[in-house]
């Protein structure tokens, strides 16, 4: 079922955010104007509205980002990738646990160019082995699939999954981040840094304890 379509602007970047599924999953397009290149990250369902915004404004995908391979972040990766002609690029780590396609692998620290802004990757494990976070120091953002909510954080009893590496995660990663960082999770609402440190319990309790 189709949710919504939500259109953001952060500084040079522009986020448009499909809520698809029953699980209410986030997919994202990111760019910085029409006619430019494009990330799509997390896309599970609706190939075709994908499709039809890339059109609208005739962007040219670069990749298609997975932060992790669960099918509601996944799902239709291969049928975009194939229709826009760019490679599907997550974890190593998930291919330990997920058997579809993965054209790239990425390890974590890589920075990614869309356009003149720099899209850093960080590994960030907890939900899954291969979990990944991907970071705009530029337009202070981060898409962070499902190992942090606005409110809560990502299950870690998926095969794969840890709490002790995502206490790591938090603890070197997210808590890193300033106040106003706006993380775009993969379920959820946005919300800035400042928020999740007011009413994130869990988050609050596994990088304090």
């Amino acid at each position: 079922m189709t949710r919504a379509s939500l259109l953001w602007y952060h500084w040079a970047m522009r986020i448009e955010r499909f809520i698809e599924g029953s699980l209410e999953a986030n997919g994202y397009i990111i760019w910085q104007q029409d006619g430019g290149p494009a990330f799509i990250i997390d896309p599970g369902y609706a190939a075709a509205r994908y499709q039809d915004f890339v059109k609208q404004h005739a962007l040219k995908p670069a990749a298609i980002l997975l932060t992790h391979t669960h099918s509601d972040h996944s799902g239709k990766a291969a049928i975009l990738a194939d229709a826009f002609g760019c490679p599907i690029q997550a974890h190593r780590e998930e291919l330990d646990y997920y058997k579809g396609r993965v054209d790239e692998l990425l390890e974590g620290g890589e920075a990614l160019d869309l356009g003149d802004e720099e899209i850093r990757v960080f590994h960030t494990p907890g939900h899954t082995a291969g979990g990944l976070c991907f970071y705009s120091e530029k337009s202070s953002v981060a898409f962070t699939g499902d190992t942090i909510f606005n409110v809560d954080l990502g299950y870690t009893h998926f095969p794969g999954g840890s709490a002790a590496r995502m206490k790591r995660s938090l603890r070197e990663v997210v808590d890193k981040w300033g106040n106003g960082i706006t993380i775009y999770p993969g379920h959820g609402d946005p919300a800035t840094m400042k928020t999740v440190r007011e009413i994130n319990a869990e988050f609050n309790e596994m990088v304090a304890g």
